[in-house]
Order: C-alpha cells, then sequence, then structure tokens
C-alpha cells in the first residue's frame, strides 16, 4: 500500500488474520484510510467499527460491521471509539486472548479539539524550531536546502499558506495539542481497563503514530517528507512483565516490524512474505540493535503535486535523500553533528564515496523490494 488512494491488492494478508487462526479474538476500531476511501470490514477482523477516509470529529458515521451508523448529539469521535472498543474488551471471554486495533482520527487536520479541551493552550507561547527560518531568504541556498523546500513554504504544507491558509501557525500549533488530549485520555482509559481487569501485566500495549509530523522545521509542516520529524514516528511500547518500566532503545525498527513482533509473542510464526522482523528482543532489553539502517519511500500524490517522489536510507548517524523527476541536489545529513539536518553534505568532497555507497543502498533495496523503477 503505497499511497491513500491505490486500492488494497485482493491477496494481501493482514497480520490479525494470523492472530485469528492461533485462537485471537480481534478488532478495530477507527481510521483505516488505505485503499482509497472504503470504510467496509476488512479481513481479518471478527468486528469491525470503521471511519471513512479521513472521518469527521463530530458526529460521525461508523460502518459497524458492514452497516453504516451516524452518530449526532454531538458525539465527538475519539470518545466515541474508545468507549466502544472498551465495552468489545468487556464482552471477551476472559480465558481467550484479544487484539485490538485502536485507530485515532485525532490528530489528522482539520483539528478539532473536544469541546472540554477548546482554548486550553490559548495563553501558551510557542517555540519555533531552530530551522523555521533557514528557507525564509536565499540563506537556504548556502546550506544546501533544495529549491522545492523553499517553494513548500508557500504550499498547503508550508508555514506561509498553511493548508491554503486556513491557518496561522501559532493557533494550528495550539489547535493540534489540544486536539491530542482526547488521545491522551483514551490512552488512560485503555489502560485503566486492563489494570482493573489484571490484565496490564501481560498484554502488550504498542502506542504508535501513523506518521511523524512537522511544525515549522524548514519552513514546512504535516509529514511527507524525510526530514526526522516526518520520518520519526512516535512509538511507546508497555508491557510490565516484558518491559522494563522507563527503559529507551536507540535501535531502528520499521511499522513493517510491528506485525511480526506482536506475531512472535502470540507464539505465531512470521510468514516469509512479510518484510518485517520481530524487534521483542529489543523491548526486553536482550538486544541493542535491530537494524544497521532504514530506507524510506514516499510517492507523489496527485492531490500534493508541490512534493516530489523522494526515498532515502538512514543509518544511526547518517541520511541520504534521493529525489526522484527533481532536477535539484540530493541531500546528506550528518545527524550526530547536525540533528537538525540544516547543513546539506552532499557536495562536499570528503563525502563522495559515502554518497555512492549509500544511493547504491537505495537503488538495491528498491530493486529487492520491488519499488519504482527508476
Amino acid at each position: 500500500v503505497v499511497d491513500n488512494a491505490a486500492p488494497e491488492p485482493e491477496d494481501i494478508v493482514y497480520f490479525p488474520q494470523l492472530l485469528q487462526e492461533a485462537g485471537y479474538q480481534t478488532a478495530f476500531f477507527g481510521k483505516w484510510h488505505m485503499g482509497n476511501e472504503g470504510d467496509h470490514p476488512r479481513k481479518g477482523f471478527h468486528h469491525w467499527e470503521g471511519l471513512r477516509g479521513q472521518g469527521e470529529y463530530y458526529n460521525p458515521s461508523l460502518n459497524i460491521n458492514g452497516k453504516r451508523t451516524k452518530f449526532t448529539d454531538s458525539t465527538y469521535i475519539t470518545d466515541l471509539i474508545t468507549d466502544h472498543a472498551v465495552d468489545w474488551m468487556k464482552k471477551q471471554k476472559k480465558d481467550k486472548p484479544f487484539f485490538v486495533y485502536l485507530s485515532h482520527k485525532g490528530v489528522h487536520a482539520m483539528f478539532q479539539p473536544a469541546k472540554r479541551h477548546r482554548g486550553k493552550y490559548k495563553d501558551k507561547p510557542v517555540q519555533l524550531p531552530p530551522s523555521y527560518d533557514l528557507t525564509a531568504t536565499d540563506k537556504y541556498r548556502e546550506h544546501g536546502i533544495p529549491e522545492w523546500v523553499k517553494q513548500q513554504r508557500h504550499s498547503w504544507h508550508g508555514v506561509d499558506y498553511m493548508y491554503h491558509g486556513q491557518f496561522d501557525f501559532e493557533t494550528f500549533y495550539r489547535s493540534y495539542l489540544e486536539t491530542l488530549l482526547s488521545v491522551d485520555e483514551s490512552v488512560s482509559t485503555v489502560l485503566d481497563y486492563l489494570k482493573e481487569n489484571g490484565l496490564d501485566k501481560n498484554t502488550i500495549v504498542m502506542y504508535m503514530g501513523d506518521n511523524g509530523f512537522s511544525f515549522g522545521e524548514h519552513g514546512l509542516i504535516d509529514k511527507r517528507h524525510a526530514y526526522e520529524e516526518s520520518m520519526r514516528v512516535p512509538m511507546v511500547v508497555s508491557c510490565p512483565s516484558l518491559i522494563r518500566a522507563g527503559s529507551v532503545t536507540e535501535a531502528l525498527v520499521q511499522n513493517i516490524d510491528v506485525g511480526p513482533t506482536l506475531l512472535e509473542y502470540a507464539g505465531v510464526a512470521t510468514p516469509k512474505h512479510m518484510q518485517g522482523t520481530s524487534f521483542l528482543n529489543v523491548l526486553k532489553g536482550k538486544a541493542q540493535q535491530h537494524r544497521d539502517k532504514i530506507f524510506y519511500e514516499y510517492y507523489w500524490e496527485y492531490h500534493f503535486p508541490q512534493t516530489p517522489t523522494m526515498f532515502a536510507v538512514r543509518s544511526g548517524k547518517y541520511k541520504y535523500i534521493h529525489y526522484y523527476g527533481l532536477w535539484t541536489q540530493n541531500e546528506l545529513y550528518d545527524l550526530e553533528k547536525d540533528p537538525h539536518e540544516m547543513q546539506n553534505l552532499i557536495a562536499d568532497p570528503q563525502y563522495k564515496a559515502m554518497v555512492k555507497d549509500l544511493s547504491a543502498q537505495v537503488f538495491d533495496w528498491l530493486q529487492t523490494t520491488n519499488g519504482m523503477q527508476i
């Protein structure tokens, strides 16, 4: 699945199908948004409550096991699907394992906080990131930032014309944080249920985003680029019997590793066709590394034509970004010395051999994964 619009392959196997075969009861609640706008039930879930496309914050419609239901009276989506998820868990047999995928609408633009959270941060100052003004003048050239990034500043995904002028930056930032508060409450509700029912010790709870997000870095907002703010995804994992509380790891993992990790914990073998690998040993503290590098891909979208197709490879120290279809420079960053990615090293002679090697790695990866033929 390479974008929001392409159809899902008919022969695709979702990892919850494998959990079903192992005796798990499975349920999905919320935003799916793969395979175009469809909210219809997908394979692998005994119970399904899906939003159409992005869904709505207030008075949403849910496709509940094939029947669309409209909710009114200022129903707020985060509260609704949280309550439904907990209600579903309450109905499960105590001697049967279960898997819940609670996929929030929040926080997706256009942000709408719950009524109880509106204005909570209206007086809080907004701190701009170090690279906010980097593309505001021609000084971006001396830093080696590509021209398309400069132009993006005045687009749907740029700070000077965000969402076609519907927000100013500070309103946008505060509204995001206020919208996130209901998601915080949702997490607490789920964790409280598990604890109250003696399920907290051995249940893996994986909290993550489906993407990173920029708040003014390089003059950008939203996602769809290979800088750290977009490429990195929040992830917190809890399972007291397995994971030491408060532990942190620098291991490189990807979203394709989530399924195999949960499968291994459930005692289910990962099929050979799955590209990801389990990072359960990292969670247990038995391994400090998982991958020596990760790859990134973004394909041009009709609705956001200002952002090009790009590919990237990232190790613990360096990141190389390759653009397709642009007569512009690629990018190389030393993430240890330059964590805000403000000085492109691509033209520095001392990195010539490294750039050649990283470029070859990207193309080899595309070939082995049947990626874009370029």
